[in-house]
This record gives structure tokens, C-alpha cells and sequence, in this order.
């Protein structure tokens, strides 16, 4: 367990976030809170100060909006996510991508490994580096393991677009954003994403920009 003296900042730390109300401010790529790890969590926060700080992070997900958040993404360094994924997408789209909908969920100390050799590669945003998208190829089913905000362990195969949520929120927590693994030739605005590549899937944009698909 943290001791006392190890709780106490990162306590602090969210009673200030907390206080200000309303959604957290989501930290931008550059701060070095991205890229330094997280702590496990341990108890460092009680647990009527957890529930506060979970339910803060799904309002400021749902208001960014997003379908994922990461403690560190509101410079919090807890190995702590949450994810949620309506999944409001054309059926061509969602069948394309495995997308479908995923209630929300609380992601304690998580680690994922994949599962089989299958790739699959697709346009991903951040919330953290706001206004671009980029293709990230990524293990097509992870096992992800590790606890629920009530201890209680995690043990699940997801495939299709959870898989890559779950891979892309738990990589926050090891200081990893998702330019790190991107095929950055792949690299289009919002805008130009929107007016170019809405395919379901980025076969045109590889073609067009010159990288490969697994």
C-alpha cells in the first residue's frame, strides 16, 4: 500500500481539479505529465474521493467529447482510465471497424498483450493533441487485465474498436501517446480528414499518401 506521505500530493492534487467544477481541463501533448508513466494505483485516493474523481472523468470525456480518458490526461499520474463508446457510426462504418457500443467502464491499473498476430489499422484521434488524426495499426484482439474502481479484477479478450481504445488509454498511463506508434505520413487535420478520408477504412489514404496497411 502507498503510505500517508505518498497519498497525500496526489490527493491534493485531485481535490483541486475537483473543486474548480464541471469538466476537468484535459492537458495538451507537451506537458511532460504525458510522458512520465503513472503510479499503480494503491489507494491513494479514499474511496468516496475516487467515485468524485471517476464521475469526473466520464462528465469531461462526454463533454470533450471522447469515448476514452486517461488520469493523466487531466495531470493526474494514476494508473486509472475510463472508457465509454456509444458508438454512433453508420452500420458500413461500424462493420468495417468492429465498433460497437461499450457501456462505461472504470480501468484500474490495467495492462493489455495482444492476442494472436492479427493487425488492424484505422484513423485515431486524442484528445490531447487536438485537431489531427493519424492511422495507428494495432494488435486487432488484446487480453486486458487489472482491476475495476471496486477492486475487483478484470480479466477480458476485446477485439475490433474496444481493442483499441482499451490499447490506446492503457498507453497513456505508460507515458505513451498514439503518434508514437502512428504512421505519421497518415497525419490529416480534422478537416482534411473529414473532407478526404471518410471511408471506412483508410485503403485510399494509403494509396494517396503513400504507406502501408498490414
Amino acid at each position: 500500500m502507498a503510505s500517508p506521505s505518498d497519498r497525500a500530493p496526489l490527493a491534493e492534487r485531485v481535490e483541486e481539479l475537483l473543486a474548480a467544477g464541471g469538466p476537468l481541463p484535459i492537458v495538451a501533448a507537451g506537458d511532460p505529465v504525458l510522458r512520465r508513466g503513472t503510479e499503480r494505483y494503491d489507494g491513494q485516493l479514499a474511496p468516496a474521493l475516487l467515485a468524485r474523481f471517476v464521475e469526473a472523468l466520464r462528465v469531461t470525456m462526454h463533454a470533450a467529447p471522447g469515448v476514452g480518458l486517461a488520469a493523466p490526461q487531466v495531470g493526474v499520474p494514476l494508473r486509472l482510465a475510463v472508457i465509454e463508446d456509444p458508438a454512433p457510426v453508420p452500420a458500413e462504418v461500424a462493420a468495417a471497424r468492429g465498433r460497437v457500443p461499450q457501456p462505461f467502464r472504470v480501468l484500474v491499473n490495467p495492462v493489455y498483450e495482444a492476442v494472436g498476430t492479427a493487425r488492424a489499422a484505422f484513423f485515431e484521434g486524442c484528445l490531447s493533441v487536438p485537431g489531427w488524426q493519424a492511422v495507428v495499426a494495432r494488435p486487432a484482439e488484446v487480453r486486458l487485465r487489472g482491476e475495476d474502481e471496486h477492486g475487483r479484477p478484470v480479466d477480458e479478450v476485446f477485439t475490433g474498436w474496444p481493442a483499441r481504445i482499451v490499447q490506446h488509454e492503457t498507453d497513456h498511463l505508460d507515458g505513451t501517446l498514439y503518434l508514437d506508434r502512428a504512421e505519421l505520413r497518415s497525419l490529416s487535420s480534422n478537416e482534411e480528414l473529414a473532407r478526404r478520408w471518410t471511408e471506412p477504412t483508410p485503403t485510399t489514404a494509403a494509396k494517396s499518401l503513400g504507406f502501408d496497411l498490414p
